[in-house]
């Protein structure tokens, strides 16, 4: 990416290359140069070696010029893993897709772009600022894998935004869930289908009266939970011994959350019971909630910074994770702002350049107005 780039052009050149989680080395060396171009140095740590990642958290600071509150800007680099080459095009419509049948990966290299250009904006003005940091992770789309791995303690700013969520610029995410991650192992006994199906045991079977049962889809307007992933079995014509059912929970209050998850292990213990069949459970943590109360300072400057560019500030809450859960649990406080990309993880995935130099404007006017007096 060229220094002097609109950041339609730099958002056209990172979106082009393929960079899944895991694979995220392209995308990073790319935006370690566009820095190093600006005269900024970068760390990268050794979080990648940990996680299964050919990179680490990137970071990058830019000491103060004035008085004020130092924040920090966070974007993952990877995306969920693209079908086809992508070939990002500007419709007459002024709307960025992708030419290909796969995604565009405005999730989340709109936000990078967005943070790259307005930094390189407001170092080429000379206005003062108070302290900005970059973070850039990866494989946050496989668990917040970089983001779990980065040391807060780095940081010297107060608090922090990522630009994680699909939805109209002006969005405030005010709350995220927590996740719960659940693998179902189900254990039976093989046998012939056709000359001795009475002596087999079937997994499949149970798995399925399992899933049949549980609490599934939206359960409540904080709580979600589904079965994404099922396999199992040897052949048609053979009882199945073994079935393994991924499946998951969701919840922006933890009381919800206990007990959604609990009666999905209710499920799976029963339906093992009922087919003569034993079942293993494992339940993993994968991020908490948060919330944050329209008085807190991440959320005014938030709303000043928007209200400054002509956006109107609105309160939603979640049903995803982000970089933003992780952040929030080590005690760094991190608001999710909405960057105005829209059907993510999709063919048909997109983001006006509108939007692209709205959230530009937005990461300048928050650096603004993060300074003293402002």
């Amino acid at each position: 990416m060229q220094a002097g780039a609109s950041v339609l052009d730099m958002f056209l050149e990172l979106a082009a290359i393929s960079s899944p989680s895991g694979r995220e080395r392209d995308v990073a060396d790319r935006v370690h140069s566009f820095l190093h171009d600006l005269g900024l140095a970068t760390d990268e740590d050794d979080a990648g070696g940990q996680i299964g990642s050919d990179i680490g958290n990137i970071l990058c600071r830019i000491p103060a010029t004035c008085e004020g509150t130092p924040i920090f800007l966070n974007a993952h680099l990877d995306t969920v893993p693209p079908t086809a080459p992508i070939e990002p095009v500007v419709g007459f419509d002024g709307i960025v897709r992708n030419a290909g049948d796969t995604i565009l990966g405005a999730d989340n290299k709109a936000a990078v772009v967005a943070m790259l250009a307005a930094v390189r904006d407001r170092l080429a003005d000379g206005r003062p600022h108070a302290g900005i940091e970059l973070v850039f992770t990866p494989m946050e789309e496989v668990g917040l894998q970089g983001a779990k791995r980065f040391d807060v303690s780095r940081l010297e700013a107060e608090f922090g935004y990522c630009y994680d969520h699909a939805a109209p610029i002006g969005a405030i995410v005010m709350a995220a869930p927590s996740q719960r991650s659940l693998q179902l192992t189900f254990r039976g006994r093989a046998s012939h289908s056709g000359m001795a199906p009475e002596q087999g045991r079937s997994a499949i079977l149970a798995a399925a009266r399992a899933i049949a049962t549980m609490p599934f889809g939206r359960i409540d307007d904080e709580t979600t939970t589904n079965a994404g992933v099922i396999t199992g079995g040897i052949a048609g014509n053979i009882v199945a011994p073994g079935c393994v059912v991924s499946a998951e929970a969701r919840s922006r209050s933890p009381k919800r959350l206990t007990a959604v998850v609990q009666a999905i292990l209710d499920a799976a213990t029963a339906a093992a019971s009922e087919t003569g069949c034993e079942v293993e459970t494992a339940v993993t943590r994968e991020y908490e909630t948060y919330r944050f109360s329209s008085g807190e300072a991440p959320v005014e400057l938030a709303m000043r910074a928007l209200e400054t560019c002509g956006y109107e500030p609105i309160f939603i809450e979640s049903g995803g994770g982000a970089d933003a859960n992780v952040f929030n649990a080590a005690g760094k406080r991190c608001l999710n702002l909405c960057n105005g990309a829209a059907e993510i993880h999709t063919s048909d995935e997109h983001i006006a350049v509108a939007d692209l130099e709205g959230m530009t404007a937005v990461t300048v006017a928050l650096i603004d107005c993060a300074r003293s007096g402002v």
